[in-house]
């Protein structure tokens, strides 16, 4: 080994023995010191709301179709229903929770209402990364994004903590040169904290955003503690960057702080639509979900903080074997990486403070679906990986939520579509009144109609009763956020509204998307279209005329047979008819815009912008990409470390005995 070699290895030893956690003499991780004990019993509380509610769900399925006598038909009703309802039973509690633990300010970790928080006097005294991988976005969007993250840490007593990377993947050769050019600009404006930010692109995207991310940490890992992950459409605030550096510097067992990003910047009405429930709904099931899945939280792959050495020791992601959609590349990679840290014995928490940490999203329905399709496939593949050796069971839960975040709407589906056959069937038989030979006495067809609307309500209360909560919670503590209370509430009532009118919508969209992934067939890694724009009446109707044709059949035929039926599936049927003129109409600019003068759909960062995203504003209004060809910038020295690729077959070794690879 020669000289540079076995200096790269002692960094990487001496990299890893800093960030190993505190363990105990059995070898396992300790826990925080702000964490009490008893995840495992969180876990069983949950099961303990869960199954009986599934079981009662499930009761009053069976007891609809009892009377008749069970047909094959009724039977997968059931089945079907039964997992249909532990799915939502599931959302449902961990709503309820969020909810009171919201109501009486206890934090969800510790169950303290004196909530525990790092140092925030203490200066930072490790270097941190903030890294931007893009693959052909919007120039102006991405450098404008990033330079107002660098200017939010510039100003900070910990600027000199911080180094800045925009991690290139475009394929675009225009769009390469536009970002070459954009961050020359960027690096004069800059001045002497230039030499803290940095630009890359790589000539061959290997493995995606996953490659993209392992080249940066193999050749400049080892200078940093932790690197701070952005989208390309992310903002955060300085005091938010700095805190997550204080977690991971605070808290020694810690390798993963999610943020819980929100919406901003939008001005469709679809796009107003989803970033009003995100800021009125998210805190609260955050809060919930940060209850039973304590120190095993998710990733979602950007506006976190991941600490490097045990993301490189342990998130070298591997092949799968076989073919789609369990086999190759990993896509859906965050939830994967944590999953890992997890099994090495990493904490990883979720952070339910939604300030500093904001996204955008999809301005309409369509491009909403586009990249739903990218993250059904992947969250699909998550099932064959439920058998990894070694993962904690909340990171298995996540996995097979994840999944059945999309497989429950053709779950429904397949539920609408038995229901329809088995009346239609029912409605085109003679009815047999005698069915055995010395019968004195008919049998009569009973309808239990008490049990079905017993049934009705209690999956109406599954589905709203967590919204009225979360409506309530806002009114009684966040309502100045909202624009006031009669603000809210109008935001509010147009939210379920529109909530219920593209439910069929996207329970097809989901439920093709999941037949296709079963079926074989993959998507491209294409950019997100994130910018607003009016879908044109052709797409609109190119994206739903299957859709709005099946609905008119499906209706014209059940209204002839089963009138009963027809009415009980109007609502279902009425979304996906009215598809087209809805994805129009919501991807208006003109209207949403419209709707925040009228104060509905408004949002905290529209009452009292935050300095990072006036920033964001106000350079998007005058920012300019210089014409000056540009040279390609100077990077650090390479600091080479291995990642090791991980074998998920096996179960990694106790704290004690594992060493950092350090070839």
């Amino acid at each position: 080994m020669s000289t540079n070699q076995n200096n790269r290895a002692c960094a990487a030893v001496s990299d890893e023995a800093k960030a190993v956690p505190q363990v105990k003499s059995d070898g396992t991780a300790r826990a925080s010191h702000f964490i009490l004990k008893g995840e495992h019993m969180r876990l069983f509380i949950m099961a303990m709301l869960v199954i009986p509610s599934t079981a009662l769900a499930g009761w009053s399925l069976y007891e609809i179709f009892l009377p008749n006598g069970l047909t094959n038909l009724e039977i997968a009703q059931l089945g079907l229903g039964l997992t249909l309802f532990a799915w939502l039973c599931m959302a449902f509690w961990t709503g309820i929770i969020g909810f009171f633990l919201q109501l009486f300010n206890v934090d969800p970790l510790s169950l303290r209402r004196n909530q525990p928080q790092p140092d925030a006097t203490a200066p930072l005294t490790q270097k941190h990364a903030v890294v931007m991988p893009v693959y052909n976005e919007d120039t102006r969007r991405i450098m404008v994004g990033f330079e107002a993250c660098i200017r939010e840490l510039m100003e900070s007593e910990n600027s000199s903590k911080f180094d800045f990377f925009m991690l290139s993947d475009t394929r675009d050769m225009e769009k390469a040169d536009a970002e070459l050019r954009a961050f020359s600009r960027l690096k004069k404006r800059l001045g002497a904290f230039s030499s803290q930010v940095f630009y890359r692109r790589r000539e061959q995207n290997l493995h995606r955003k996953v490659g993209n991310l392992k080249e940066f940490c193999e050749r400049w890992g080892a200078n940093y503690e932790s690197m701070i992950v952005l989208d390309a459409d992310s903002v955060m605030s300085g005091e938010r960057m700095q805190d997550l550096a204080r977690r991971i510097e605070q808290n020694p067992d810690t390798a993963l702080v999610q943020t819980i990003p929100m919406p901003v910047r939008q001005n469709t009405f679809f796009g107003r639509f989803v970033q009003f429930a995100a800021h009125l709904y998210s805190p609260m099931l955050a809060t919930g979900l940060s209850f039973w899945q304590t120190d095993s939280a998710n990733y979602w792959g950007h506006n976190a903080i991941i600490r490097i050495a045990p993301f490189m020791q342990h998130c070298g992601l591997p092949t799968l074997e076989g073919r789609a959609p369990f086999g190759g590349e990993i896509l859906s990679h965050d939830f994967v990486e944590a999953a890992l840290l997890r099994r090495a014995g990493w904490q990883a928490y979720l952070l339910t403070d939604t300030t500093g940490s904001y996204e955008e999203v999809p301005s309409n329905i369509v491009d909403y679906a586009i990249r739903d399709r990218r993250w059904v496939q992947g969250n699909i593949q998550h099932l064959g990986l439920l058998n990894v050796k070694g993962l904690k069971m909340a990171n298995r839960l996540h996995f097979l939520f994840g999944a059945f975040a999309y497989i429950s709407s053709l779950i429904l589906f397949c539920m609408l579509a038995l229901g329809t056959a088995d009346a239609l069937i029912r409605a085109t038989s003679v009815p047999e009144f005698f069915v055995s030979e010395y019968q004195l006495f008919p049998s009569w067809q009973v309808a239990r109609q008490d049990m079905m609307m017993v049934t009705m309500w209690g999956t109406a209360a599954l589905l709203f009763l967590p919204k009225l909560l979360g409506i309530t919670l806002a009114l009684i503590k966040r309502r100045g956020e909202f624009g006031g209370a009669w603000s809210l509430l109008k935001g509010a009532a147009i939210e379920l509204t529109m909530a219920v009118l593209i439910a069929p919508l996207m329970m097809f969209y989901h439920s093709y998307f999941v037949i296709s992934v079963f079926v074989g067939h993959s998507v491209k890694w294409e950019a997100q279209e994130r910018e607003g724009r009016k879908v044109p009446w052709k797409v609109a109707i190119k994206h739903t005329q299957i859709m709005s044709c099946l609905a008119v059949a499906w209706g014209v035929t059940t209204f002839y047979f089963t009138p009963s039926l027809f009415m009980w599936l109007l609502p279902v049927l009425v979304g996906m008819v009215l598809a087209a003129p809805v994805i129009r109409l919501t991807s208006s600019d003109k209207l949403g815009i419209a709707m925040r003068k009228w104060g509905v759909f408004v949002i905290d960062q529209e009452v009292n912008e935050c300095k990072a995203l006036k920033r964001l504003r106000v350079a998007m209004g005058y920012f300019a990409i210089s014409q000056h060809k540009a040279e390609v910038p100077a990077l650090p020295d390479n600091v080479w470390q291995s990642m090791p690729e991980q074998v998920l077959s096996q179960k990694p070794l106790p704290m004690r005995h594992r060493l950092p690879n350090s070839a």
